[in-house]
C-alpha cells in the first residue's frame, strides 16, 4: 500500500483566528439566496436550470443532465431554513421527473445517479417521510450497482459498459455518488450496495490519490482482471495536476464514506488532501480552477470553493478535539464562504438568475467557463445553511 505524504499546513497563522462570520451576516447572505430562487421558483417548477449559466444567465432545461438535482436540493434546503410550503411544493412537483426518468432509463448511463437521487429523493425521504420518493431512490440505487465491476471493484463513471474507450474508468466524483448505495443498504438491509461502495471508496483511495496528496481526475482499471491501467485527466489541466474540483470532491467524499463505514483511513486521506488544498490557495482563499495554478490571471472556481467548504466543515466534525487541524479547518471554511459572498455572487449582477458567479465546469473544453455553476450555488447554500442550524446531511 503506498504511503501518501501529508505536507502540513504550510501557513497555519493565516487560518489561526476565527474570521468575524456572524449569525446576521449568514442570514443576509442565505436570504439572498432564497430571494433569488423566488424570482425564478416558477421558470424552474417544471424545468430545472441549465448546468452552467450563459452570460450568467441559467437556461431552462429537461431532467437529462447529471446536475439537474442541485436545483432541487436548493428547494429543500430553502424549505428547511424557511418552513415555507411553496418549495417543498416544487420540490415535490420536480420528483416526478425523477421517477420518470429511472424508470425509463433516460441518461441513466452514469455513476451520477447518486447525485441526481440523493439531493432530490433521498432528501426528500429524510425530510418528509415519503415512501415513493424512497422507492424511487432504491431503484436508482439498483440501476446504479449495474455499473460495478466485480474484479476491479469499482463503479463505471459514464458511458454505456461496452464502449472501451469507457470501460474501467472511475473518477474522483463518485465519491459523492456512494452515499445513495449506503443509505440502500441501511434501508433494506442488503448489504450488495454498501460491499460496492466500500470497495469504490478504497480502491479510489488507493488508485486515484496520489503519493503527494493530490489527486487524478479519472482513473483506469481492467474491468476483466482488476490490474490498474493509469490516471487521466478530463477536465484538469494535465494528466499530472490537480483539477481543483476534484480536489475538492475529495475533502467531501471521503469523510462521507467514513460516516457509513467508521473506517478512520478515510478521515486520515482527507485531512492530506484538505492540506494540499489550503497550501494552494490564493491570498482571498478562491481557489483557481486546477491547483497547479496559485496566481495569475486564470480563472478561479467558486463552485470548488464552495464544495471545499462544505467538505472542511464536515471532516472538521469527524476528526477528535485534540486534532491540531480540527478549527483550522473550520476557520479556512470561513474564509472561504466570506469570501464568497463578499466577491462572488451575484449581487453585482442584478440580472443574472444565479448564485455564484466565477465557476468553471470544463476549461480544457471551453464550456462553463467564468459562469455560475448550479453546483456551486447548491453547495454555497448548504455550507452557508451548516452555519445557520445543526443540518442533518441529504447525503
Amino acid at each position: 500500500m503506498k504511503q501518501i505524504i501529508d505536507e502540513g499546513i504550510r501557513n497555519q497563522q493565516k487560518y489561526s483566528h476565527k474570521p468575524t462570520v456572524e449569525k446576521q451576516y449568514v442570514e443576509q447572505a442565505i436570504h439572498f439566496i432564497l430571494h433569488k430562487m423566488d424570482e425564478n421558483l416558477a421558470t424552474f417548477t417544471e424545468f430545472f436550470p441549465g448546468p452552467v449559466s450563459f452570460g450568467n444567465i441559467y437556461k431552462p432545461t429537461e431532467n437529462t443532465d447529471w446536475t439537474t438535482s442541485f436545483w432541487t436540493g436548493m428547494l429543500w434546503l430553502a424549505y428547511e431554513v424557511t418552513g415555507d410550503p411553496k418549495y417543498r411544493r416544487v420540490a415535490v412537483i420536480q420528483l416526478k421527473s425523477f421517477r420518470a426518468r429511472v424508470e425509463k432509463r433516460m441518461g441513466t448511463d452514469t455513476h451520477d445517479l447518486g447525485f441526481l437521487y440523493t439531493l432530490s429523493c433521498m432528501a426528500a425521504f429524510k425530510l418528509t417521510g415519503s415512501e415513493q420518493a424512497k422507492e424511487t431512490a432504491l431503484m436508482a440505487a439498483e440501476l446504479l450497482t449495474e455499473r460495478y465491476y466485480d474484479k476491479a471493484g469499482i463503479l463505471q463513471a459514464w458511458g454505456d459498459l461496452n464502449d472501451p474507450t469507457q470501460r474501467g474508468r472511475m473518477i474522483i466524483d463518485c465519491l459523492m455518488n456512494l452515499p445513495l448505495l449506503y443509505w440502500a443498504s441501511d434501508v433494506t438491509g442488503d448489504q450488495k450496495f454498501r460491499n460496492m461502495a466500500y470497495s469504490h471508496a478504497k480502491q479510489a483511495a488507493k488508485y486515484i490519490v496520489r503519493e503527494d496528496a493530490s489527486c487524478y481526475h479519472t482513473f483506469y482499471m481492467e474491468p476483466q482482471t482488476g490490474e490498474p491501467i493509469g490516471g487521466k485527466t478530463c477536465q484538469g489541466f494535465s494528466d499530472d495536476s490537480s483539477w481543483a474540483r476534484g480536489q475538492a470532491w475529495a475533502i467531501y467524499g471521503f469523510p462521507l464514506s467514513y460516516i457509513y463505514t467508521g473506517d478512520e483511513s478515510f478521515l486520515d486521506i482527507a485531512v492530506k488532501m484538505a492540506n494540499y488544498f489550503l497550501n494552494r490557495l490564493p491570498q482571498d482563499d478562491v481557489c483557481y480552477w486546477d491547483l497547479i495554478f496559485t496566481q495569475g490571471s486564470q480563472e478561479r472556481d467558486s463552485s470548488s470553493a464552495a464544495i471545499a467548504a462544505c467538505g472542511l466543515l464536515e471532516l472538521s466534525k469527524h476528526l477528535p478535539t485534540t486534532h491540531p487541524n480540527k478549527t483550522i479547518y473550520e476557520n479556512a471554511a470561513l474564509k472561504m464562504l466570506q469570501s464568497l459572498t463578499d466577491s462572488y455572487t451575484t449581487k453585482t449582477h442584478p440580472n443574472s438568475n444565479g448564485i455564484l458567479l466565477h465557476g468553471v465546469y470544463n476549461k480544457p473544453g471551453n464550456c462553463g467557463v467564468d459562469e455560475c455553476c448550479i453546483w456551486g450555488d447548491y453547495f454555497y447554500f448548504e455550507a452557508l445553511v451548516r452555519l445557520q442550524k445543526q443540518w442533518n446531511l441529504y447525503w
